[in-house]
């Protein structure tokens, strides 16, 4: 529906139930939505807005000179269909633009709707971004109300967080605290369950729990009521809009069940519900209702609609085919309703139903309001002082080129009052005053029902004045028309009485009421200061949980120290390790002169020794709390000396080799390859080629000393910076032990006389045997014991060369001198 003016105003409405969706074949231009069952309470709300638009069009005192103009769309109670027609509202329908300027003002200032909490949400998000004011007079959602995110979005109804109060309060009032919850499935269902759960775990406990399919599932409502007949909770609260709520009812009328329902305000004063198929089973039900109000002229109004030829208007003619059961069509008439055409001349005075009943005005009084807020801040805008106006330098909106977000002011700061006396204003997320009436679903003598007024709740009167209830004017649909009690009793203590200590939390009890919950210690780091809490908290970085959960205790300092009994086990076989070198190394430099010292390269020999000195010594770099230096250091010393100890030992193994063949006469020439210089040369280069690597890593990605939080200690502990710098290291030190480990293999069975190799074998088993087995324990081992680890790697591997390859030759120096001789090494006997 559509009228011109001056200033346009949107309109979104509830004025069909059900959609149909064209089936997609992807081939064709897909049809437009169809929607059907005619709701003519939708209908009554959106000529509300026409008749305010019109009676303000009358009034002299405002918006004179001004002529208002409406655009009314039906959302058919789907989003997409809401959604496109809003954004239809603010950018238009013409497919050509004549403005390449784009200036001017838009298709509508602002929308009046729309009345679903989830449809609002997503076209606020939209609006908000132009700054176009939407006044919804039925969107309930508490979480519309952060100005954050719907910077323009206002309401002439109170918000869920009101609603529920007001529920509670009821629930208090007859102490039903044991109770069935039921709510829809959008916005408006889910973000009303969550403010109950938080305000009835005050005083009592929600029986059972449970959401209404999207689809209408028949399967899924079957299901819910067999919850609601298993429970044995006699009160049902019942968050829902209409269209959601239809199919349960049908369902509650077919299998006989009766309980005490609490409507909220989307469907407490609905005439659907109030039929005589319902009345046995919904009569003496409890509700929440929106403001009442009473609209001057409005029923004159709703009774001189006449049908026209103007496509635009296309809602007026469903309206009133649905109220004469007829059809503008005859074809269609002889198949829809027995060949009866709407003539247009139908009188609508003679009809008697929910149209035409203005006596409980209250989603049409809240469109009214909006209506009127927004003539109200338009006429402000327009009586601007030049100067003294709100925007930039003072200024005033200009009269030709009004834009949204100056609308947007004056409405944030509009107040007045309706012929009514009701109070209009907004506070500063929107939001109307909270004002309820409490409604009483009433069984009339003629057999039918009447949503009646038995009290209110005003959130602006003191705490113990905002309920008022008159409890002698309410009917009970129980025997002796009495008020239920809460069953059960028992059982709801027992669950309820159980409180959580300090260092627990509630845990809701699977397969049972939500307030029956188990008591679970909280997990470690996290805690609960106080008893019955519903969540632990996590501890701060640097603190953890006390053994008692109820408090947060810095936590203890832990790396490999000199102080603790592993420290000094590993730092004592350190000194002694590299002792013992020492000892060998003097023995060897006093014995220099002998023939085991000065077999196969004695030069050869004290490199191993010095550098098997610097393994043992490295792992002191190991212990004590990190530093930079002493991160940067005990890798690369380590993986300089163990290189330079084995390159040594490669060496020294191919120079047996060698030996043994340079005896054959066929290869007299083989030792000029090994000589001193050559030997040396070798050693030199692999290990250069170690110094590089470290070089590299040590540049591009340092270890460097990392404070590690993740467990109940503080582990001070060496980041190796790059796993790949560290991975290339071992990695050599690992091919250079498997090639003399194969070599040394390989020539074993040389003779006695000559051969060191089986030595050399056995101690590169060893060697290559510990740091297969350093892999998987360095992994796995957590905090210091990681450092201790590597610590015992380093000392295993270096006793076993030490022990391998020395033993021996200290054997015949310290205890056989005799078997130190040139006659005893050449294998020649000795003279007797």
């Amino acid at each position: 529906m559509q009228q011109e003016g001056d200033i346009v105003l949107g309109g979104l409405f509830e004025v069909n139930l059900l959609t149909v969706f064209p089936e997609l074949s992807f081939r064709t231009e897909p049809e437009q939505p169809w929607c059907h069952k005619f709701d003519v309470e939708g209908f009554q709300a959106a000529q509300t807005m026409a008749f305010a638009i019109e009676e303000i069009n009358r009034n002299p005192n405002l918006l004179p000179n001004v002529t208002l103009g409406y655009r009314i769309y039906d959302n058919c109670v789907k989003l997409g269909v809401a959604f496109r027609a809003a954004t239809s509202l603010i950018s238009g329908t013409e497919s050509s633009i004549s403005n390449l300027n784009c200036s001017g003002t838009p298709p509508v200032l602002a929308i009046v709707g729309d009345p679903g909490s989830t449809h609002s949400i997503a076209i606020s998000n939209v609006l908000g971004l132009f700054r176009v004011p939407m006044v919804s007079f039925f969107a309930t959602c508490s979480c519309l109300s952060d100005r954050r995110r719907y910077p323009s979005f206002f309401r002439t109804i109170p918000s869920d967080a009101f609603q529920v109060r007001a529920m509670v309060h009821i629930l208090k009032r007859f102490g039903w605290t044991w109770v069935g919850l039921i709510v829809s499935n959008d916005d408006y269902g889910i973000n009303a369950a969550q403010s109950f759960h938080q305000d009835i775990s005050e005083f009592g406990c929600v029986a059972f729990y449970e959401i209404l399919p999207k689809d209408n599932d028949i399967t899924e409502i079957r299901r819910i009521m067999g919850v609601i007949q298993r429970s044995t909770s006699s009160v049902v609260v019942l968050f829902s809009t209409a269209s959601y709520l239809l199919p349960l009812m049908d369902e509650v009328a077919q299998q006989n069940v009766t309980r005490q329902w609490i409507a909220s305000e989307a469907w407490s004063t609905s005439p659907m519900f109030l039929t005589p198929r319902l009345l046995p089973f919904l009569k003496g039900t409890l509700g929440i209702a929106i403001r009442r109000g009473e609209i001057e002229g409005l029923r004159e109004f709703l009774l001189s609609l006449q049908p026209d030829n103007d496509p635009n208007n296309g809602l007026l003619k469903k309206f009133w085919e649905h109220m004469f059961d007829c059809r503008f069509k005859a074809e269609e008439a002889e198949i829809q309703t027995e060949g009866r055409v709407c003539t247009g001349n139908e009188d609508l005075t003679a009809t008697d139903n929910a149209y035409s009943d203005v006596s409980e005005l209250r989603p049409s009084y809240n469109v009214y309001k909006a209506v009127y807020a927004l003539a109200h801040a338009l006429h402000n805008l327009l009586n601007c002082v030049p100067g003294q106006g709100p925007f930039t330098g003072h200024n005033c909106a200009s009269h030709h080129d009004i834009q949204p977000w100056q609308l947007l002011h004056y409405l944030q700061n509009v107040n007045f009052t309706t012929t009514f006396g009701d109070q209009v204003s907004f506070d500063e997320n929107g939001d109307a005053l909270a004002i309820y009436d409490i409604m009483n679903f009433h069984a009339m003598p003629d057999g039918t029902m009447r949503a009646r007024t038995v009290g209110v709740i005003d959130e602006s009167q003191p705490s113990d004045k905002v309920l008022s209830l008159d409890e002698e004017k309410i009917f009970w649909n129980f025997k002796s028309n009495s008020m239920p009690k809460i069953q059960n009793l028992t059982f709801y203590i027992n669950c309820l009485l159980e409180s959580c200590s300090p260092g627990t939390r509630k845990a809701i009890k699977k397969g049972r009421p939500v307030c029956c919950f188990d008591c679970i210690a909280c997990a470690d780091g996290e805690i609960s200061k106080t008893a019955d809490s519903v969540e632990c908290f996590r501890c701060p970085e640097e603190f953890w949980s006390s053994p008692e959960k109820d408090q947060c205790v810095l936590k203890e300092v832990e790396f490999l120290s000199y102080e603790d009994a592993l420290g000094i086990s590993l730092s004592t076989a350190s000194l002694f390790g590299a002792c013992a070198c020492a000892g060998v190394l003097a023995v060897f430099a006093h014995h220099r002169h002998t023939p085991v010292v000065r077999s196969n390269n004695s030069e050869l020999s004290f490199l191993i020794l010095m550098s098997l000195k610097l393994c043992f010594l490295c792992a002191l770099l190991f212990i004590g709390q990190p530093r930079l230096w002493t991160c940067q250091l005990r890798h690369a010393v380590f993986g300089i000396s163990f290189v330079l100890c084995v390159s040594s030992i490669l060496v020294k193994t191919m120079v047996v080799v060698a030996v043994f063949k340079a005896s054959r006469p066929e290869s007299q020439g083989a030792m000029k390859w090994f000589g001193a210089p050559q030997q040396r040369g070798s050693v030199l280069i692999l290990t250069a080629f170690q110094v590089v690597i470290c070089a590299v890593w040590l540049s591009t990605a340092s270890p460097a000393p990392h404070k590690n939080t993740q467990s109940s200690k503080i582990v001070f502990e060496c980041a190796v910076g790059s796993m790949a710098g560290f991975a290339t290291l071992l990695g050599y030190i690992g091919l250079l032990a498997a090639v003399s480990f194969l070599l040394a293999f390989l020539a074993r069975n040389l003779p006695d006389s000559f051969n060191e190799a089986k030595f050399i074998t056995f101690s590169m088993l060893i060697f290559c045997a510990v740091w297969i087995a350093f892999i998987p324990a360095y992994v796995s081992s957590p905090g210091k014991y990681a450092d201790a680890v590597e610590i015992f790697a380093i000392l295993a591997s270096s006793f076993g060369l030490l022990i391998s390859i020395f033993a021996p030759k200290c054997y015949i120096i310290l205890l056989h001198p005799e078997r130190n001789t040139k006659k005893a090494i050449m294998g020649q006997p000795q003279a007797k």
